[in-house]
């Protein structure tokens, strides 16, 4: 039996190919329509998964930072609770341009995705083999900002391209960038654009001049290493190079760029800076703000545990506010008392500054900074710098110790000499007592000076047998969806030996268990109470701003013991 096949003419416009060509060009067709296939699956494999995401976050800032105490309590907020959103007429449009330059020079061409750009991205990435160029558009920066999509794979990047079309497709040019704005992070605990321009230069962002926008744009890429508040060098570097891409884009020329390089840049004042209201809050937030600059935190919504102990830091500001105010009650007060000073006027009334450290940690329980912060916010506990007076004793016999000389209580002159003054000096500094100290037999006599934050980290190395603790007031970072960004670690550095530490904190013991030291100057102008428990290490200050003899040597030990009273012994 016979099987019969129609032949099969090639067609005239291929016929004159050769037959290599012609396979060739079949596979390819075949090829071509199989990795089409392929391609249109993984596209709806990944809008499906991007479909899954709310686009109405995109114009909902992140929620505030959360402060709590150590037992859990809320304290209070860590920046601006009330943050505004711009549009685009609040935006100039030099900032725009200014923000396409340096970020995205075909914003208003593309479809949210740079195709060219990431095709030549793409290209790199595959040479070397690691992710060296991202090629993101504003649109997908602000995808991956709004859905926190940082990790760097392939995966993540179909992910975030199939979001940046669908927000294109829902938003309009403008609101993109509008969006984009509020929501990015410019340092200094600014988050987005109005919020930056009020920190920095004090203005809204609708009257932003052309220095101004340029080097807000150019801390874009470094919020936390080009802040003009850390480095007003690195900030006007980065305002340069915005500036240059502008000239290269023709969206300036050089007469402009040097017009807008001459416009003073004049920076909100560090007194004006302070957005809470109270020295503790104050000092958690410039701590705090430290460590999202160096661990590039960039998240809102964040809970802050911090150190203190709520209840102990209520307590030391009563106890401190109605032993001052006994005082000044007391007959024949010769100076000003709190409530009778003048709005606007410096503070001339008898001041006071306390921190309490954790012992064993160096964990700060409670600190207060002066006595009333809405009419001063000069934070005494790490700034003033007063004579310790009979306060030094301690480290007077710490050094004695040391070195294996007698320690005489009462008599820290004659325990001094056993060594001299720059030894007694050596082992101050290392306990964390920063001087300045007068390098004759008068240092055994008091003279020698600490802030409250450093007497009370020489009391904890004295209590922590010789290692002194690093203050600190965070302990913990923790994202709004749970995950911990931040965990403090104890720093403790070798001091004293534990004999030395032992018999030097020796000379703070008293009744009860509990050590406590009152100590004032000779010269009448400073008062120290000087208290090591079990636990805590505190120091308190009390004293003027500028200084001046408090009063009679009767009413400066009624202030000490008044305070040791109401501290408890």
């Amino acid at each position: 039996m016979s099987t019969w096949r129609p032949i099969r003419r090639t067609p005239a416009w291929l016929a004159w190919m050769p037959e290599w060509l012609r396979t060739t060009l079949r596979w390819s067709l075949w090829a071509g329509l199989i990795f089409g296939g392929i391609g249109l699956l993984i596209a709806a494999f990944y809008f499906s998964k991007a479909g899954r995401y709310d686009l109405a976050q995109v114009g909902n800032l992140p929620a505030r930072t959360t402060l709590l105490d150590r037992h859990g309590a809320e304290l209070g907020s860590g920046g601006a609770n009330n943050r505004r959103l711009v549009t685009r007429a609040d935006i100039p449009d030099f900032l725009v341009n200014a923000l396409r330059a340096r970020e995205d020079a075909r914003f208003f061409e593309h479809p949210g995705v740079d195709f060219r750009g990431l095709a030549r991205a793409t290209l790199r990435n595959l040479k070397d083999r690691q992710f060296t160029q991202g090629a993101s558009t504003l649109s997908m920066q602000l995808a991956r900002n709004t859905f926190e999509i940082r990790e760097k794979s392939f995966n993540r990047k179909l992910l975030e391209i199939a979001l940046t079309l669908r927000l294109e497709s829902r938003y309009p040019k403008d609101e993109i960038l509008a969006h984009y704005l509020n929501r990015i992070y410019f340092g200094a605990g600014c988050h987005g654009i109005e919020q930056a321009a009020r920190t920095y230069f004090g203005k809204p962002t609708s009257e932003l001049n052309e220095a101004e926008s340029a080097m807000l744009v150019g801390i874009i890429r470094g919020p936390h290493i080009f802040s003009p508040f850390r480095d007003l060098d690195a900030a006007r570097a980065q305002q340069s190079e915005v500036l240059a891409r502008m000239k290269t884009e023709d969206l300036l020329d050089a007469a402009a760029v040097a017009r807008i390089k001459a416009i003073p840049i004049v920076l909100v004042p560090q007194e004006q800076r302070v957005a809470e209201r109270s020295y503790a809050l104050e000092a958690i937030r410039k701590e705090l703000q430290l460590i999202l600059d160096d661990e590039d935190i960039r998240d809102g919504g964040l809970t802050v545990r911090t150190t203190l102990d709520g209840a102990w830091q209520q307590r030391l500001e009563t106890d401190l506010s109605e032993s001052l105010r006994k005082i000044e009650r007391s007959k024949n007060w010769p100076h000003p008392v709190h409530a009778d000073y003048q709005a606007g006027a410096e503070p001339a009334y008898l001041q006071c500054s306390a921190v309490t450290l954790e012992t064993k940690t160096g964990g700060i329980l409670a600190l207060v900074g002066g006595r009333d912060y809405l009419h001063s916010r000069f934070d005494r506990s790490n700034g003033a710098r007063r004579d310790l007076g009979a306060a030094f004793e301690p480290w007077i016999a710490a050094a004695a110790a040391e070195r294996g000389r007698l320690v005489l209580p009462g008599k820290p002159v004659q325990t001094g000499r056993q060594i001299g003054p720059k030894e007694t000096i050596r082992i101050a500094r290392r306990c964390g007592i920063g001087g300045p100290f007068v390098e004759t037999e008068d240092l055994f006599r008091g003279s020698a000076a600490a802030t409250p934050l450093e007497l009370a980290t020489g009391l904890a190395t004295l209590g922590n047998e010789g290692r002194r603790p690093r203050p600190y007031l965070v302990q913990s970072i923790t994202s709004a969806e749970g995950k911990t960004l931040f965990t403090a670690r104890p720093d403790l550095t070798p001091a004293l030996g534990r004999q030395a530490a032992r018999e030097a904190a020796a000379l703070l013991e008293k009744t009860s268990g509990t050590r406590v030291h009152g100590g004032a100057t000779g010269s009448g102008r400073d008062a120290w109470l000087a208290r090591l428990g079990p636990k805590g290490s505190t120091a308190i200050w009390v004293g003027f701003d500028q200084p001046q003899r408090i009063s009679s040597a009767t009413q400066l030990d009624a202030v000490l013991d008044d305070l040791a009273t109401r501290l408890g012994n």
